[in-house]
């Protein structure tokens, strides 16, 4: 069982940067993959990053690519998503979860209860 718990969001100009952490519980996060995703209102959840348990690999949304990178730390069980040129687009709620398979859609076993980034132009 993982427990994981985001944090950094906030309100920030068009492009300035924020950090995104995701705090996990649970002994077996170092040995699952990260995801990174997203929802602004009246759109569906959406892949942003993604990366391995050991953080060699990583992946990409498109529209974030060059912008955005996910990281993690496996000793203090914890993820990053750190965010630069950050524009209106990115507006949304932010999830992390985790899962034994690194993958780009939604099924990770378990997901954190998000955090607001609110992007003004």
């Amino acid at each position: 069982q993982v427990q994981l718990v985001e944090s950094g969001g906030g309100l920030v100009q068009a492009g300035n940067s924020l950090r995104l952490s995701c705090a996990a519980s649970g002994r077996t996060f170092s040995s699952y993959a990260m995801g990174w995703f997203r929802q602004a209102p009246g759109k569906e959840r959406e892949f942003v990053a993604a990366i391995n348990w050991s953080g060699v690999s990583t992946y990409y949304a498109d529209s974030v690519k060059g912008r955005f990178a996910i990281s993690r730390d496996n000793a203090k069980k914890t993820g990053y998503l750190q965010m630069n040129s950050l524009k209106p687009d990115d507006t949304a709620v932010y999830y992390c979860a985790a899962g034994p398979l690194v993958v780009t859609t939604t099924s990770y076993d378990y997901w954190g209860q998000g955090t607001q980034v609110t992007v003004s132009s």
